[in-house]
């Protein structure tokens, strides 16, 4: 048997640390890449599973997604700089989101002879860059490029152990053609252990002083955006909202952090309930409120909760808060259930009124939901309440909902941990299609509902995308909410010009997406089913047509006329 190769210790390196899979889309830079899977096409050695995705912005995606359901990160492969710049949308997506993804990007050959590895092609002069990393530095913890005589194990430690480090983010690492190919030097024995560091637990002092100042507090509120990225975390915060009778709003929501019908869920808009609060306590949200227009009562307690309450990788962000704790959320929300039941004397009293008005809040918000989806029962186009409804009464209780600018949590019902992904503050359109496959890879026995703007299913790639759902077996449910138009745009053009040329013409320039093309038509060419709905009255039927395909195994998208101006 030949001795190892840098890239065969590179695979095998990821899978001994826990990667199971590379989202790829390879080019002349990982020939050593594909010898050493085809060398190992008996699976003598653990390799992570290769999957071919033909567009770096989905395969970026598809990481993404399968991180926020299973907890593990991957790896995704690209091709020198050009298959960087494809990805950078991605890589801004996974840093503003907190997401571990090693970046492995070949770099064009550096020799044009001495090597069997040496430039043989044109692009290999195109392709070289003084810096290529220096495309995505500002966006990733962490970047490296591999060298000769270096341990390859080491790399992939050190890059792994960087990405899940608190708070966890994308790395980039480049790949030579001729180090790939290069012997292996060995490392050695290495200690087994889990990447990343151990969670850093919030200031015991830190958690008795937010005790005493909720414990004071008339109306203490909980204002959270990803607490509940991890699962026990939901748990966690349901049992101190439960307990304390404390009110949550999940403003600006990128993950379900309480269930929609928790007594203590005050919907997904702060500012509703700054006005009210006495006390707020902000956990896990860059951006708990616009402070341009609402912000808490004057006198009201400010206490920030997050592994990183300063939000150090944001350029400017202002904190205005009595009292900042740092550490993991989950273990933070069980020393704080435990402070806050160690105060003496118990303010039962306050709790159980406070509960009261929670409570009745709470019955209304859910019955002006229903009260707006049973109005535009009738209205076409459909009306985006309606559309909710209807998926509401069919999906799975457990079913993941990506919404990237389609259905609004708001109007969904959502239980179970881990089943809502939201829009990201990054705003980097096209993540919503290909976290859906990573998603349905993570969590195959669920089903994976993909809602998203037709703007954001043009930007998500979508033949790619239908391809990888077909290839790899992925059936998963897309719906556009087809509005015809950049929706985000107009109302950012009314916002500033209420008034203005823009706001009085027929036509807004450059909002419109019309006229809109058959988007069902696209995935029937990948042999996934295909649907335009545009009365309400027969949205159900479809629904009921598209996850019939879905749970037999067939990718499926419903193309929904929706209101929007």
């Amino acid at each position: 048997m030949s001795a190892e190769i840098n890239a065969e210790a590179f695979l095998r390196r990821l899978a001994e640390r826990g990667i199971d899979y590379i989202f790829a889309n390879a080019g002349t830079d990982f020939p050593s890449i594909i010898e050493a899977i085809a060398r190992n096409r008996d699976g003598g050695i653990r390799y992570p599973r290769a999957i071919t995705v033909p567009h770096e912005n989905v395969a970026m995606a598809m990481a993404h997604g399968y991180y926020r359901v299973s907890g593990k990160p991957a790896a995704v492969m690209v091709h020198v700089n050009v298959g960087t710049a494809n990805a950078v949308c991605g890589l801004i997506n996974a840093q503003r989101d907190d997401v571990p993804v090693l970046l492995a990007a070949g770099r064009t050959p550096l020799t044009e002879t001495g090597s069997a590895a040496a430039r043989n092609r044109s692009i290999h002069w195109g392709q070289e860059m003084f810096d290529q990393a220096g495309m995505v530095r500002e966006i990733v913890k962490w970047d490296y490029e591999l060298r000769a005589g270096q341990p390859v194990e080491d790399i992939v430690d050190r890059a792994l152990d960087i990405a899940m480090a608190e708070p966890r983010g994308p790395v980039y690492l480049t790949l030579p053609r001729e180090v790939l190919a290069a012997p292996a030097v060995s490392a050695g024995p290495r200690r087994p252990r889990p990447a990343g560091l151990p969670p850093v637990l919030a200031d015991p002092a830190a958690i008795a002083q937010a005790a005493r100042l909720i414990a004071a507090a008339e109306f203490p509120l909980i204002v959270t955006s990803s607490s509940g990225r991890r699962p026990e975390a939901v748990e966690a915060l349901a049992r101190l909202a439960s307990r304390f009778a404390l009110p949550v709003v999940q403003n600006e929501a990128r993950d379900l952090n309480l269930p929609t019908d928790h007594p203590m869920h005050l919907g997904f808009d702060a500012a509703t309930w700054l006005g009210r609060a006495d006390l707020v306590l902000v956990i896990d949200a860059v951006v708990p409120w616009l402070p341009k227009t609402a912000a808490p009562r004057p006198d009201a307690k400010v206490i920030v909760l997050s592994a990183d309450p300063l939000c150090a990788r944001y350029p400017f962000r202002s904190v205005d808060a009595d009292l900042l704790v740092a550490g993991d959320t989950h273990a933070a929300l069980l020393a704080l259930k435990d402070a806050l039941a160690g105060q003496s004397p118990p303010q039962t009293a306050a709790i159980e009124r406070r509960r009261q008005e929670v409570e009745q809040a709470h019955a209304a918000i859910t019955a002006e939901r229903a009260a707006l989806a049973e109005k535009a029962r009738a209205q076409t186009p459909v009306h985006p309440a309606w559309l909710a409804h209807c998926l509401n009464e069919q999906k799975a209780k457990d079913a993941i909902v990506i919404s990237e600018l389609g259905v609004a949590a708001a109007n969904l019902d959502l239980v179970a941990p881990g089943s809502f992904m939201g829009n990201l503050m990054s705003g980097g359109l096209g993540f919503g299609l290909g976290a859906a496959l990573g998603a349905k890879l993570a969590a195959p026995q669920r089903e994976v509902i993909a809602s998203v703007g037709d703007g954001s299913y043009m930007f998500g790639n979508p033949l790619p995308f239908h391809y990888v759902a077909q290839a790899e077996k992925l059936p998963v449910l897309t719906i556009i909410s087809n509005n015809r138009l950049w929706l985000a745009v107009r109302r950012a053009t009314l916002d500033l010009y209420p008034d203005g040329a823009a706001a009085q013409a027929n036509v807004m320039p450059l909002t419109e997406l019309a006229p809109s093309p058959a988007y069902e038509k696209t995935i029937e060419a990948c042999g996934g089913y295909g649907e335009c709905v545009s009365d309400a009255e027969a949205l159900p039927a479809a629904l009921a047509r598209a996850f019939a395909k879905v749970r037999a195994g067939v990718p499926a998208l419903l193309n929904v006329i929706t209101q929007g101006r």
